[in-house]
């Protein structure tokens, strides 16, 4: 009834009116991204064996057992038993920092969705892998709307304890980019990017900084955890590296930190297992365990936060006590057009400037009730926070100035709640914050 590409076949001998076609329509919206997340394809590996063998679950158990060993028995000294098994990615099993069968089942099925990857223990372990790269005195250029643990990461340990010169740029602004690539003299070797950026949800056009990355030899990373690879794949328009928090949308959970890195150059690959292996930041085979359930939902829990995120959006966007909304969904966003053409959907974040001070905000963020006030996002409870307090505080405060990330910004992980009960959660939080200023 379906082909290879998961489309019907009008050869079918099944019978098939247009109403059956309709439902299908209606039921499919996920773009068969289901199927690719709970079935695992082969992923990339320069190891033929190990690709032409999907059979790494004999038992035939549904849901991959956890792998607690530590080590594994040769048969002869320097041979690794199990090369075979897909999921030892054709290195077999030694050491548990070096594989693991639970940790490689959940690397090959991020593969599936992203492209060939290595998991780390957390999202910055990721980070520092990719950052392990480069050498001392060749340069990095990241935008300058990051996360903050990211842009403290490359300011007080990249560049003054790897000798690896940092700059922060908007790279929407093409004068300034041109600039500090002038001034690198040649030694510019990573591009940075986040996109959509956090917290102010500034949206690049990847295929252009892709482009002006392979022009000056460059690699270009793009950290993908705001869209997840559901709706967003960087490596598409022409980045080299993918940098993923699975702490936030791929589990989804709130009870995992994790990060992977995934990349479809076999020579950074290569690398990157290395620095894995040699660095040993590896997640738990349980902790990967978590990770693989929650990436079977992907695509379930990011249609439905997305959903519920634009119905907040256009709620804030008329609300009294907001001053500003930014999503990449709505209109008014200043880079909505660009979003469209390389995201798969919106996403669920959305960042809002309310109406007042500090005070305001904290009323706001302390009277909500099914938001919890607290930082991380991508699971399926909404949250809420104030970026200069909390997840961007270590950010210079001429920076954030520069970037607009007052106090007054309030950044909104949105779940998978009912949104009517958001909306009148945020409604009367904003109402209560209104009347602290005199507007009721």
């Amino acid at each position: 009834m379906a082909t290879d590409n998961g489309h019907l076949n009008d050869a079918s001998p099944s019978a098939v009116d247009q109403t059956v076609v309709d439902a299908i329509a209606k039921a499919d919206i996920y773009h068969s991204a289901g199927t690719t997340y709970l079935h695992i394809d082969n992923p990339l590996t320069s190891n033929s064996s190990a690709s032409s063998n999907n059979d790494a679950n004999p038992s035939g158990a549904v849901v991959p057992p956890i792998s607690l060993a530590t080590t594994f028995r040769q048969n002869t000294p320097g041979e690794p038993m199990a090369r075979d098994d897909a999921n030892s990615w054709g290195m077999g099993y030694e050491y548990s920092r070096t594989g693991n069968p639970t940790r490689g089942v959940f690397e090959r099925a991020v593969a599936a969705a992203e492209k060939t990857n290595v998991a780390f223990s957390s999202g910055s372990a990721a980070t520092s892998a990719v950052i392990h790269l480069l050498s001392p005195g060749e340069k990095l250029l990241s935008i300058d709307d990051v996360y903050g643990g990211t842009q403290r990461y490359f300011r007080k340990v990249v560049n003054p304890r790897m000798g690896i010169d940092v700059d922060f740029v908007d790279f929407g602004n093409k004068d300034e980019v041109q600039s500090k690539l002038k001034s690198g003299g040649g030694k510019t070797k990573l591009f940075w990017l986040e996109t959509p950026t956090n917290p102010t949800l500034k949206v690049t056009c990847i295929r252009s900084v892709a482009a002006l990355a392979k022009e000056h030899n460059a690699l270009l990373a793009v950290d993908n955890t705001f869209c997840s690879p559901y709706f967003q794949n960087p490596v598409e328009f022409g980045a080299d590296i993918i940098v993923h928090s699975v702490t936030k949308y791929i589990n989804g959970h709130s009870d995992v930190v994790m990060g992977v890195v995934c990349t479809n150059d076999e020579d950074v690959y290569k690398q990157l297992r290395f620095t894995q292996n040699g660095v040993g930041a590896v997640p738990s085979p349980f902790d990967c365990f978590l990770a693989l359930r929650g990436l079977k939902t992907l695509h379930l829990r990011m249609e439905a936060a997305a959903r519920n995120a634009n119905a907040i959006a256009l709620f804030l966007e008329r609300h009294v006590s907001v001053s500003k909304v930014v999503y990449p969904g709505l209109k008014s966003h200043p880079q909505h057009e660009i979003a469209t053409r390389q995201q798969n959907g919106y996403g669920a974040m959305i960042t809002f400037y309310c109406v007042g001070g500090r005070e305001q905000a904290a009323i706001i963020l302390q009277n909500l009730r099914v938001f919890a006030l607290a930082e991380s996002l991508g699971a399926i409870e909404s949250l809420a926070e104030s970026p200069s307090l909390m997840t961007h505080a270590s950010v210079p405060d001429e920076q954030r100035k520069l970037l607009g990330i007052d106090d007054t910004l309030i950044r909104l992980s949105v779940g998978v709640e009912s949104c009517v009960d958001l909306i009148s959660d945020l409604d009367s939080a904003l109402n209560a914050a209104l009347s602290s200023v005199g507007g009721k």
